[in-house]
């Protein structure tokens, strides 16, 4: 009977005996490999912590002690061990979130998947778990990347500041973020990865004195009082005992006996404690061994024995633009690209292949990212900035008050915008167009398909005295949407037959085709309708209101919030040119969505050709009264 069958809950573990660990270990591997191989997910992250997550929990009692996971995407080995074994659906609909999630789970606490949150966390639990007197214990599981990000050290900062609060900090160090983790702190942790370790050397120097006569022993007793100062010779990890944070390793993070005693050791010692944990990213599956790239860091279907896709979806919205910037590059030297530790996932690998010395990878910090955007900017380049959506949430202030306060030419471009569906909440792209609206001088573009994205990243790098966005979606970015017309700097993608105009509708990025569609649906019902693609949702262009004037309703469909969306703005614009229409605004409501796939989340939220169809046609009946006209152009009863 597999040893696997067996783990209910982390207690399950105790009785079992280290060369069952080992052998459970493997089990556990091989389980992942099959189970990630058919749904997708993030596969070498979960393969490196294999033995780590078994010793965390041999060692804390969860859900009394709170393990935290940053990012969460390293947590299926807890689901495992948690009573969670079922992977057939792993980030579908109804099936496990590809992170931790509270309502799966009361051995999960933080939904995360931004990076770097996981420290200020557990410094909040632990000044609770003071407070309220209890004995629990707090454990911070934090990747090497994520220690590139800020708020990581600012509470680091906090958490030194207490030496009598219990805080265990396991880093897990593999090198790697998505890719090879860069900078400083990467550079400190090889140096101790690299050196030959403080206790194995002053081991070493023991045998060989007490060897020696006479002045053996007191040598090796002044030798062991030094030790802060040979500490920092053999292995220098002052940087976190000088923060007044008790240092723990380096220790092989696939040794079950060596992890367990060094997290015994933290657990007891009553204040922060940094267990450095080296582990292999990818570990048992050579295919992710192979993979330079990222180390199969997120896969999706593959073949479990090769790693190779089961099917290609073709060309999408993500090497578009990768393959237009290399193009940029080629023509302007003055063209640079930055990444915050996802140079390959936002597509911007190519461009550092060709051109190696002008792209720059921040590491996990967006907000440091656009500062540095700025102060290139003003240097006289042309910095382009590629994050996911979701991502640039965090670096708001610095896009207000660094890059539009002063007028700086800085193009960023939104990955994974709108729903993005299978990795949740944390991860859907749907509120940036919503938070962008209100920075003065920022210009938003939306293409519709893969020639604007290249049409309008040119037009958006032309701009030097105000921020642009690029904003597109994830996956197959599908066929062309042509243009039958120009109305001001918007394209016309339909235009209604003879008579006045029913319906204007505002089509916003990749929701073209369903907004052609929409106006098909109408068409049946006798409604005539424009369907117009702004291009560049901010500003809103000139002509909308004219051209609004001309229709009896106005209907906006966008992928983001409806709350001060495109949707909200274009209303403001009519109200302020005095254009006294009906309007409806088409978007994500205002909640957190959860896992499921892009068509399904879009179904349950109404953001469908059908349901958007038959409510523009209920407002159009209202208009005449109560009735829908047929396309004869004879009237008859609205229908639902």
């Amino acid at each position: 009977m597999p040893l696997l069958t067996r783990i209910r809950g982390p207690r399950d573990l105790d009785r079992l005996t280290l060369e069952e660990l080992d052998r459970l270990a493997e089990e556990i591997r091989t389980f992942l490999v099959e189970a990630v191989s058919k749904t997708g997910g993030h596969l070498g992250p979960n393969l490196g912590v294999v033995e780590l997550t078994l010793a965390l929990h041999r060692v804390f009692e969860s859900p009394r002690d709170k393990v935290l996971w940053d990012t969460g995407h390293q947590s299926y080995v807890h689901k495992l061990l948690t009573g969670r074994q079922d992977f057939s659906r792993l980030k579908m609909k109804g099936g496990l979130s590809g992170y931790p999630s509270q309502a799966e789970s009361e051995h999960d606490v933080i939904e995360n998947s931004h990076a770097s949150t996981v420290l200020g966390w557990a410094d909040g639990l632990a000044k609770a778990n003071q407070l309220r007197g209890t004995g629990d214990h707090v454990v911070a599981v934090i990747g090497d990347g994520a220690l590139t990000g800020g708020m990581a050290w600012e509470a680091l900062n906090n958490i030194a500041d207490a030496r009598d609060r219990p805080l265990v900090i396991v880093v897990n160090d593999n090198e790697r973020s998505y890719s090879p983790t860069i900078g400083g702190l990467a550079n400190h942790l090889a140096t101790l990865r690299t050196t030959d370790g403080y206790e194995r050397f002053l081991t070493r120097t023991k045998d060989l004195l007490e060897r020696t006569p006479v002045v053996g022993r007191p040598l090796y007793d002044t030798l062991h009082g030094a030790k802060k100062g040979l500490k920092d010779f053999i292995a220098p990890q002052g940087m976190f005992e000088d923060l007044g944070l008790k240092y723990v390793g380096p220790i092989d993070g696939h040794d079950i006996e060596a992890l367990e005693s060094a997290l015994t050791r933290a657990k007891g010692f009553g204040g922060p404690v940094i267990v450095h944990c080296l582990t292999e990213k990818g570990r048992g599956y050579q295919p992710a061994l192979a993979d330079e790239a990222d180390r199969f860091h997120a896969v999706g279907k593959i073949h479990p024995d090769t790693g190779l896709p089961i099917a290609s979806s073709g060309a999408d919205w993500t090497s578009v633009f990768g393959e237009e910037m290399v193009r940029l590059g080629e023509e302007r030297e003055d063209v640079v690209a930055i990444t915050a530790a996802m140079l390959q996932p936002v597509g911007l690998d190519r461009f550092a292949k060709r051109f190696p010395d002008r792209v720059y990878d921040v590491g996990i910090a967006e907000q440091h990212g656009a500062v540095s955007a700025a102060g290139l900017a003003h240097g006289g380049v042309h910095p382009v900035f590629a994050v996911y959506a979701t991502f640039l949430n965090r670096a708001f202030d610095q896009v207000l008050m660094d890059v539009a306060l002063h007028k700086c030419g800085v193009t960023f471009v939104l990955d994974r915008a709108g729903i993005t569906g299978t990795d949740g909440a944390s991860h859907n792209g749907m509120w940036d167009m919503s938070i962008l609206q209100v920075v003065p001088g920022l210009r938003l573009a939306a293409p519709r398909d893969a020639d604007q994205v290249r049409a309008q990243l040119r037009e958006a790098v032309e701009v030097t005295d105000a921020p642009t966005v690029v904003r597109f979606s994830k996956g197959a970015v599908g066929p062309a949407v042509p243009a039958v017309g120009r109305v001001g700097g918007m394209d016309v993608l339909r235009e209604p037959g003879t008579g006045t105009p029913d319906v204007l509708l505002v089509s916003v990025g990749a929701l073209a085709p369903m907004c052609l569609e929409i106006a098909g649906l109408l068409e049946k019902q006798g409604i005539s309708t424009t369907v117009v693609d702004p291009r560049w949702v901010k500003p809103v262009d000139e002509a909308m209101a004219p051209l609004a004037e001309k229709h009896r309703v106005v209907v906006t469909v966008e992928d983001n919030s409806r709350v001060g969306g495109v949707g909200s703005t274009i209303a403001q614009t009519l109200r302020d040119a005095g254009v006294d229409l009906p309007l409806r605004d088409f978007g994500i409501p205002p909640r957190f969505l959860d896992h499921a796939s892009r068509a399904e989340v879009m179904a349950e939220i109404g953001l469908t050709a059908p349901d958007i169809a038959r409510q523009v046609t209920g407002l159009v009946a209202k208009l005449d009264g109560g009735y829908a006209r047929s396309a004869a152009g004879s009237v008859e009863p609205a229908r639902d």
